[in-house]
């Protein structure tokens, strides 16, 4: 079955390429040119992915993405002809995995796509596997279920994004060890050299604010300045 994606995007040439390399690398492809009908687009239909561009009439990306995510968990890959570092940072916080900035390759863009969804089902399958195994990590009042894709902090859920989960699964599976964004980006996002691995510090703090009792001095995630980050326990 092909994968279907969205693409919300309100340059008509720009979205017709990108369909149009998508289609030849045989992804389903639903093109939406504004904020709203995009919207409504995603919450009545079922999507493996949603390629979202930021500026948009009607409604822009950013609030798309924050309503989408209480609800909806597929990679997104933000697209914007803006540059500015609090675009992309914003965009991260929400809950996007990755970002592209327009003009770009298309076909970097079909592979930044494939190695998204490649990535989630991989995920997917070590969630499923867990779930076979019913395993879960307690570590001084967190509560990891890598079934559910549930988490605890003293007995209270808070709730993860995808890529927020799969981060701090990752090091809580490899307690103590010390990992370099670069490093992270690649194992948990998937996509070696591409992408931004500033993502990865992005992430860091949104699951230290979830988890943590104090963000600011984690007794969970912690830095280890000049080389990267470790889950300490």
């Amino acid at each position: 079955m092909k994968k279907k994606i969205l693409i919300i995007e309100d340059d008509a040439s720009i979205a017709e390429l990108q369909k149009d390399y998508l289609e030849v690398a045989n992804f389903e492809v639903i093109v939406c040119a504004n904020g709203l009908e995009g919207l409504r687009t995603l919450q009545e239909n079922e999507f493996d992915l949603l390629i979202l561009d930021i500026m948009l009439p009607g409604m822009d990306g950013l609030e798309i993405l924050r309503i989408m995510k209480e609800d909806k968990d597929i990679p997104v890959l933000l697209v914007s002809a803006k540059k500015e570092e609090i675009d992309k940072i914003k965009g991260l916080s929400l809950g996007a995995d990755d970002y592209i900035t327009k003009p770009f390759s298309p076909g970097e863009l079909v592979a930044r796509v494939k190695t998204h969804l490649e990535n989630y089902e991989r995920l997917k399958h070590r969630f499923s596997e867990g779930a076979k195994k019913g395993n879960s990590m307690i570590i001084r009042g967190l509560k990891i279920e890598k079934d559910s894709r549930r988490v605890f902090v003293s007995g209270q859920e808070v709730s993860l994004a995808h890529k927020e989960f799969g981060l701090l699964l990752y090091l809580a599976q490899n307690p103590n060890r010390v990992f370099g964004r670069e490093e992270l980006f690649e194992r948990v996002w998937g996509l070696e050299a591409m992408g931004d691995s500033a993502t990865v510090t992005v992430h860091i703090a949104r699951v230290r604010e979830k988890i943590e009792i104090d963000p600011s001095n984690p007794q969970y995630v912690e830095t280890v300045w000049g080389a990267g980050y470790r889950f300490r326990v």
